[in-house]
């Protein structure tokens, strides 16, 4: 038989599913000398393997698809609620992967020093209140001339609290925006003095376990909706064209409370217990406030960001100090911004006797706060019953010219316009930026809102700050719409309307984030930390936002519990070396609500630094994929706090109404 017919036959033998007895007959299995190891070697040759890899990793994809969903199944994280029982605590991966505590990047272990885990102790009850920068105890260390102790002074290294500061006990979460405006609970700001003090002015009282904003003031007794009726007459404060304000010595900040339904965002600010805890009663309500004070030290906002400026008897010597004061609200105010004076001494003709003060020191006053005004060029709109509004001019051409004949002030040379941390005020005149013609407006011209929130701001279309684009800008805010979307696939309290009310962003660059959550009931502080290598502040108030400057080595100014969402945008690798990681996320504990959230956005070395930290500090965490791959070493630490007060220890308790 010939070679070629003896492997026919052979191949005809074979069956298409070789048993293993098969193999076994022929010859005991696949040996290389073999017969059937012959026969079948031009067999192998012809078979395209293409297609079976193919399959195969097909069928290996449906596989893993098959386990991923159902581990993927949504998993919720729970805290112990106001009234004992088990709650979503605001924590939810609904359809997105289970959240990951492993790297998918391993790093050098000389790189990652893994913190030993601690467990971090509540604070006494009596630092229910603390606010470390403004402490009444430590104030009384420094000069009392022009309010200078009520200034920020942080505690020094070795005085930092290493506890976590409890809420008071039978804390309550607060009423949902737009409630949450006239009423707030009486356990979670504990003090009568304001219903006592400013009884018959209308700012508060307590109506049995709650408080009561009826929207008074001491200038406005038929509530501050009406009194903002009457800027209204003056001024345009519903065409869009004044969209961010500041309010100096705010009280409880009704005025900016009221004026949130114009879409004019107000930053509202009042020394640390001018009055007893009025800026804490405003963040209580949902309104934008902080603690603050004009003393010696500029407010830590950048040049030319509000468009309006409000005083309601707000007790400023604004003409004393050789007009400091009025010079500071010139440098935060935009060129063609309003600065509107109500109260003493205004109207002083009909009200002096009420003020209990004689009518040469009144006439004195407002003749000297006139004579500050001019000399800044402001021009003085109008003058209607106990309201005076002055409007700053749109470019200094005019008021350059004028320094040959009014001496004082006059402009300050080499001067940062938007330095604000710490710098001392100066009397002298932020210079605007200079312009070809007199009717052309300083820095650029805004646009009227809502478009200003994503117009190119005039500071990046000037080439400020260096190396931004316009095209950079644009990228920037359909990232943070991107970016928002996703964590709200990973936080499904971001879509529940009221769950949300005061947001902090930590790093904002230009307010992306912010931005991106327009549309929902909530506002956003914007903190441009003091160590960020450019300074966009300016930016974000170009946008129609608001913020503030902060070192992240300091505690802020503001009161405990103010904050419902905080959101760290490589805040830590931007502070690593500056300070200890543990005293940062002690502080963002301290402003934190109970059942409040953080995300943390960072390299996955740095998240697990940070877990390691937090795990001590009663918040639950999970680490998430960054929204675009899990293979990205950046991704987000997802917390919630818990809830958990102080001891009940006799704490005041409402009696009645008042």
């Amino acid at each position: 038989m010939s070679r070629v017919h003896r492997q026919r036959r052979l191949r005809a033998r074979v069956p298409k599913v070789t048993p293993f007895w098969w193999f076994m007959r022929m010859g005991g299995g696949p040996k290389p000398y073999s017969d059937v190891w012959k026969l079948c070697q031009p067999c192998w040759k012809r078979i395209n393997f293409v297609p079976l890899v193919v399959v195969a990793m097909f069928c290996s994809a449906s596989y893993l698809l098959g386990i991923w969903q159902h581990i993927g199944a949504p998993t919720v994280l729970t805290a112990i609620s106001c009234d004992g029982k088990a709650t979503d605590a605001s924590l939810v991966v609904g359809g997105a992967p289970m959240l990951d505590f492993a790297a998918h990047h391993a790093a050098d272990e000389s790189d990652v020093a893994i913190p030993a885990a601690r467990e971090f102790t509540a604070c006494d009850a009596k630092y229910s209140e603390y606010t470390p920068c403004e402490d009444r105890d430590r104030s009384l260390r420094f000069d009392r001339d022009r309010l200078i102790y009520r200034e920020r002074h942080c505690p020094e290294k070795g005085e930092l609290l290493k506890c976590l500061v409890p809420a008071p006990a039978g804390y309550r979460n607060p009423f949902p925006w737009p409630a949450s405006r006239d009423a707030a609970w009486f356990a979670n700001v504990p003090h009568r003095e304001l219903t006592v003090e400013k009884a018959v002015q209308n700012w508060i009282r307590v109506d049995g376990d709650k408080f009561l904003f009826p929207g008074g003031g001491t200038m406005f007794p038929d509530g501050a909706d009406a009194y903002i009726e009457d800027i209204d007459r003056l001024i345009p404060l519903r065409d869009g064209s004044i969209r961010t304000a500041i309010d100096t010595g705010c009280g409880v900040a009704s005025w900016g409370a009221y004026l949130l339904s114009r879409n004019i965002l107000t930053m509202s600010f009042a020394p640390r217990d001018s009055h007893e805890a009025q800026v804490q009663f405003a963040l209580e309500r949902g309104v934008p406030a902080m603690i603050g004070v004009l003393a010696s030290n500029r407010l830590p906002y950048p040049s030319r960001a509000f468009d309006m400026a409000h005083c309601s008897r707000c007790l400023i010597p604004w003409h004393l100090y050789d007009g400091q004061y009025l010079i500071e609200v010139d440098r935060v105010l935009r060129p063609g911004g309003y600065w509107i004076l109500s109260g003493p001494p205004i109207n002083w003709k009909r009200q002096w006797k009420g003020w209990k003060r004689t009518e040469a020191d009144l006439s004195a006053e407002q003749s000297a706060i006139e004579a500050v005004a001019r000399s800044l060029c402001w021009k003085k709109l109008k003058e209607k019953g106990d309201i005076a509004v002055w409007q700053k001019p749109a470019n200094h051409i005019h008021c350059k010219a004028s320094r040959k004949v009014i001496k004082s002030p006059q402009f300050c040379q080499a001067q940062n316009p938007d330095a604000a941390w710490y710098t001392k005020m100066e009397t002298c005149i932020t210079p605007l930026p200079e312009v070809a013609g007199i009717r052309e407006i300083a820095g650029g011209e805004l646009k009227k809102w809502p478009e200003r929130l994503t117009a190119v701001p005039p500071r990046i279309a000037s080439g400020s700050p260096d190396g931004v684009t316009p095209e950079t800008f644009r990228q920037d805010t359909e990232l943070w719409k991107k970016r928002l979307g996703y964590y709200k696939t990973v936080i499904n309290q971001l879509e529940q309307k009221g769950r949300y009310r005061n947001l902090l962003d930590m790093n904002a660059k230009f307010g992306g984030f912010a931005a991106a959550l327009i549309d929902d009931p909530v506002w956003v502080m914007n903190v441009v930390p003091t160590a960020a290598n450019t300074n966009t502040l300016g930016v974000i108030y170009e946008r129609g936002l608001i913020g503030t400057y902060q070192d992240w080595c300091e505690a802020m100014s503001t009161y405990p519990r103010t904050y419902d969402l905080l959101h760290a945008d490589r805040v830590f690798s931007l502070y690593k070396g500056r300070c200890e990681m543990e005293d940062i996320l002690l502080e963002m504990d301290r402003i934190l609500r109970p059942e409040g959230t953080v995300i943390v956005r960072d390299d996955v070395d740095v998240l697990i630094k940070i877990k390691s930290v937090t795990d001590g500090m009663r918040w639950d965490s999970q680490i998430a994929d960054h929204e675009d791959s899990p293979h990205q070493r950046e991704k987000l630490l997802v917390v919630v706090k818990t809830y958990w007060t102080a001891p009940d220890q006799n704490q005041e308790q409402p009696h009645g109404s008042a």
